[in-house]
């Protein structure tokens, strides 16, 4: 017997018309019958979804048993959301009916690749016949290869073969994929005395542990799980594709629904009210089907839910069989959607199925549907909608850059995977890859040229400032997120430019005074010459706006340094200052301010702020009333 951790899961699902045997073929599969409501006994028909588990070499399979009959096919999609592999259930007195025609349009427009088909009722002849019959409805469909098998509950024959076929399918599919986004898509709500709150669903795309807190969609309660079983057997941990119930604590019955997704709360993904999609409509519907109009108003089956959803096609009035086009749908509740998601169509009295499609974009609410951007973004990922790197590329492509998190998203691959594939595209130069963030190639490009160009242009116009203030260059840009801007100023700095205090700057840009404040410079220099040791007070020296700036400017080059708001000492001042107080404190040690003052031959007005400017700088300590060099 092989191993739990050698067991592959798979999620098997019935399809056919009703009256064909699925039911009574699944109980001879696996000993369960899955018809469990009064009125199912009663009418000898199942109404809605039926479970069971199969054990097959190297597999634990959840068997979904759907409804056959047309008024239930609402409940036959909500089951087969999720699946592996189909078992195409097909009567030989009956054949080919209507409703095995709608269930393999339904498989197709989900995605479903693979099947078995089980000729039922086999000892009542036609198997040939009827072989051939299901042949030729199946060419030209994903399932054309599919194996039949001739079989019959009354003498039971072909179960022993079809098993055999069904585990050969399975050893055709790779394992799920756990990508650390669990989703259950709830399809049975119930409580339990003495446990609570009960769900059931299919669980895809990682894994949900004992304890562990959980998020219910779209109500947005969290609820921890309390206990979680497969097939009637406790787990600690339960992997992608398995069926499974969860015991969910402060939780009541009615605060979640057959529709509602679980996920976890440590990485629940959103939800929206409007999905971008890739429409699909058959071309085995009949000629004389109405088209679909701009504007509709249908019903979207997404996973286990069946929600209201108005469609907007981009770029046509109709969509007849045949056809592909790119809508919009607007949702009258929220969906937890993923890019690559599949869903049906069907017209508002849940008549017929008219149309499934895929997910393009999972949260497009905050782009213009028609939008250049848009389009682009919807056109690439139309013919790829699970490829990661079409996918973040065209994300970055419109919305110029993203965090980590943000590309993490309504997606269905891993953080490692995105990591991967980004550190890809950062080696090739497609994008650049920031620790918290990915920005696109191009935008970068405009966006450092745009800085430069903002840079020079301060440079030009005031070459008598140290460079462009850090606030000016972002407002310029109008860029919001200090995440994105952090990056590109560190960029800046590695390539030619240098950040002082709050400017930045060309690193070979030298502050000049411009023609036009020569003569204003040259009176405020002649002024502090003429008293180096008592310079005149700088309202004295900023008599006009022309003059303002070339204090400005002399303060902010070095030539000047400011000891007060009113108080401005040249350079060279600065120096014979500190020369005269060096030397007065190397011969007596220490000395007060009065000392200090004879000994530089200044007033009390320029030695006491100077005082405190060298203390700030290190030359001085201050003790009491004395100072003594450091």
């Amino acid at each position: 017997m092989p191993n739990e951790a050698s067991v592959r899961h798979f999620i098997l699902a019935t399809a056919g018309h009703v009256d064909h045997g699925k039911t009574a073929l699944v109980q001879a599969l696996t000993g369960i019958d899955t018809d469990r409501l009064p009125e199912e006994k009663a009418r000898g028909i199942t109404i809605d979804l039926g479970f069971a588990h199969l054990a097959l070499p190297g597999f634990s399979v959840g068997v979904i048993d759907v409804p056959g009959h047309e008024d239930f096919v609402r409940n036959m999609i909500a089951g087969v959301g999720a699946i592996d592999l189909a078992l195409f259930v097909v009567a030989a007195d009956d054949g080919w009916m209507p409703q095995t025609e709608e269930h393999l349009q339904i498989l197709s427009y989900l995605g479903v690749t693979r099947a078995v088909v089980a000729l039922t009722k086999s000892d009542l002849g036609k198997v040939e016949e009827r072989s051939a019959e299901i042949r030729e409805q199946l060419r030209d469909t994903l399932f054309a290869s599919a194996p039949i098998v001739a079989t019959s509950i009354r003498p039971q024959a072909g179960v022993e073969e079809l098993r055999l076929a069904l585990t050969n399918e399975f050893a055709q599919l790779a394992k799920p994929r756990d990508v650390g986004k669990p989703r259950l898509f709830v399809d049975r709500v119930f409580s339990v005395h003495g446990s609570g709150t009960i769900v059931t669903g299919t669980l895809s795309g990682g894994s949900f542990t004992r304890g562990e807190d959980a998020l219910v969609q779209p109500q947005n309660r969290t609820a921890r799980i309390r206990g979680l079983q497969s097939h009637n057997q406790p787990l600690e941990i339960a992997g992608p594709r398995r069926r499974l119930a969860l015991n969910l604590v402060d939780l009541a019955p009615d605060q979640v629904s057959r529709g509602s997704t679980i996920c976890a709360a440590r990485n629940a993904s959103g939800v929206s009210h409007v999905i971008d999609v890739l429409l699909n409509r058959s071309p085995r519907l009949p000629s004389s089907t109405r088209p679909i109009r701009n504007g509709a108003m249908l019903n979207l089956h997404f996973g286990s839910a069946r929600i209201p959803a108005r469609v907007q096609l981009r770029d046509r009035g109709e969509l007849s069989p045949n056809e592909n086009a790119i809508a919009r749908l607007r949702l009258a509740e929220p969906v937890c959607a993923f890019l690559g998601d599949r869903f049906i169509l069907r017209d508002a009295s849940e008549r017929q199925t008219i149309a499934g499609g895929v997910v393009l974009d999972a949260t497009p609410t905050v782009n213009k549907f028609r939008s250049s951007g848009q389009c682009t973004l919807l056109d690439r990922r139309a013919p790829v909608p699970n490829n990661l790197q079409t996918a973040l590329c065209t994300q970055l492509e419109r919305d110029h850059f993203a965090t980590h998190a943000d590309l993490l998203g309504n997606v269905p691959f891993s953080k490692e995977e995105v990591a991967t594939v980004l550190r890809e595209l950062g080696a090739s130069s497609r994008i650049f890859l920031e620790e918290k963030m990915a920005v696109d190639a191009n935008w970068w490009k405009s966006l450092r040229q745009s800085a430069a160009r903002l840079v020079d242009a301060e440079h030009g116009a005031h070459p008598e400032r140290q460079g462009l203030e850090i606030n000016r260059l972002r407002e310029g840009l109008q860029v919001t997120s200090p995440d994105l801007f952090a990056a590109l100023v560190r960029a800046l700095a590695e390539d030619g430019y240098r950040q002082e205090g709050a400017t930045l700057r060309r690193a070979s840009f030298q502050p000049s005074l411009p023609p036009n404040l020569h003569a204003a410079g040259e009176r405020i220099r002649t002024a502090l010459r003429a008293r180096p040791l008592d310079p005149p007070a700088r309202r004295e020296l900023a008599t006009d706006a022309a003059a303002t700036q070339v204090l400005r400017f002399l303060c902010e080059t070095g030539e000047l340094v400011a000891l007060t708001e009113d108080l401005v000492v040249s350079a060279e001042g600065i120096t014979k200052l500190r020369a005269a107080i060096e030397q007065q404190l190397r011969v007596g040690k220490s000395a007060t301010v009065s000392e200090l003052r004879r000994a530089t031959g200044t007033t009390r007005r320029v030695i006491v702020p100077l005082l405190e400017y060298f203390d700030r700088v290190g030359l001085t300590r201050r003790s009491g009333d004395r100072r003594t060099l450091r």
